[in-house]
């Protein structure tokens, strides 16, 4: 219950400090707030561990005590049994004493054995007569292994030996600790969880709407764009104008028919990758600095068949040589792009030798809102994440990065079978 109140002050204070920082700090970006929040994650992580290791202190501590008064309560019913056997002249009342102080322990397993171990006693100790001797036996095995009997002296060189074992009590209190963290260790996971698919639910009804709603607002201007470039054709407008026009439109339509096919299923078809990755790299290279350079080592005339949405493929490689462009000095440097199989796998490799990414930066660069430029929403990677792994059932990560030497991002698709 403390744990629960503690980290509703917690999330209470973040929320607050949240609305307090986007209202008085306007130029807070969102890659800025998911930091925050990622450092409140750890707070309340670390002091969930605080809370769990005061509590299996605490709890040894009682472990400690409770051992400790068994051990004292043992002693004192051998001390009983001692006075009873060595003592002649005791009045009936305190004979009564001595004998309910043995009777009063009915926790703590014992077993009283002679000087050849045979078993005289044994208390609190559960069998039926048919296994009375191996229970006995076992457990006083038990006995002996955990610590040294308590020897009670009955004069005349006759001596008796008082075997002893934890109560069931205590054993539960020694584990009680470890199965309350992990209660509390399930409790977290499985409410991790339904936050985090209550989270990427409310994500994807936003991508889906934001993704409609574009797609429904590029069609008007779309149209008019069109009906223009018709106009000027009609007036002999120079031919290379309306070419451009004319590719900048079917630009524009294939964005819209990326954004309309958000939120539903992409129909997979066999395409040949080579082709589909000239288009999308011919199309960049005519739109960027001729400082950048492309390399590939491969034609259109080469074959290697993948299930794709090629709309929504070329998609992702724009977001990548995007992203790549960005990396580099002075829009100078070189992008590479590399194909090859891996038993059913197809990968492909999109590099440059760009400024790097920082390895702690590796896991958020495909969070919604991750960006490294001051102009941008950064959706372009978390975008292409969501084409590759759930419109492709494929894979997009950043295989890896030196500063100044290459960053290399890898995309794995299944084969055509």
């Amino acid at each position: 219950m403390v744990l629960f109140f503690f980290i509703a002050k917690v999330c209470s204070v973040h929320v607050i400090s949240f609305l307090f920082l986007t209202r008085f700090n306007p130029k807070l970006t969102i890659v800025d707030i998911y930091y925050k929040k990622r450092r409140w994650k750890q707070i309340i992580f670390i002091v969930a561990i605080i809370i769990g290791i005061g509590s299996l202190l605490y709890t040894n501590k009682l472990v400690k005590e409770v051992s400790e008064e068994e051990h004292i309560k043992v002693e004192r019913w051998a001390d009983a049994i001692r006075i009873i056997a060595t003592s002649n002249n005791l009045n009936s009342e305190m004979t009564h004493f001595l004998e309910q102080i043995s009777v009063t322990n009915r926790t703590v397993p014992i077993i009283l054995t002679g000087d050849s171990g045979q078993i005289y006693v044994d208390k609190n100790i559960e069998y039926n007569e048919n296994n009375r001797k191996r229970v006995l036996a076992r457990e006083l095995e038990k006995m002996k292994d955990r610590q040294e009997p308590i020897v009670i002296d009955l004069g005349e060189g006759v001596k008796q030996y008082l075997y002893y074992r934890e109560s069931s009590l205590l054993v539960k209190l020694r584990y009680y600790p470890v199965f309350q963290l992990l209660v509390i260790v399930l409790f977290i996971v499985v409410a991790y969880i339904a936050f985090s698919s209550a989270r990427n639910a409310e994500q994807n009804l936003v991508w889906i709407g934001m993704a409609k709603e574009t797609a429904h607002q590029l069609g008007t201007p779309i149209s008019s764009l069109l009906a223009w470039v018709e106009i000027l054709k009609e007036k002999n407008t120079d031919g290379e104008i309306i070419t451009e026009l004319e590719k900048d439109t079917n630009r524009l339509e294939k964005i819209t028919e990326r954004f309309s096919k958000i939120g539903s299923a992409p129909e997979l078809f066999p395409e040949n990758i080579y082709p589909v990755l000239i288009n999308s790299i011919s199309y960049l290279k005519t739109r960027v600095s001729k400082k950048v350079e492309f390399n590939y080592a491969f034609n259109e005339s080469m074959e290697l068949f993948v299930p794709l949405s090629s709309s929504l493929f070329s998609w992702v490689i724009e977001n990548l040589v995007r992203n790549s462009i960005d990396a580099l000095e002075n829009n100078k440097g070189i992008i590479s792009f590399a194909v090859f199989e891996k038993g059913n796998d197809v990968i492909i490799d999109v590099s440059d030798n760009g400024k790097g990414i920082a390895k702690s930066k590796f896991k958020t660069i495909f969070q919604p809102g991750f960006t490294t430029k001051k102009r941008g929403w950064g959706l372009g990677l978390s975008l292409s994440k969501r084409i590759i792994e759930i419109y492709h059932n494929g894979k997009i990560f950043l295989k890896s990065s030196e500063p100044n030497e290459a960053t290399t991002f890898r995309i794995i698709l299944k084969r055509q079978m």
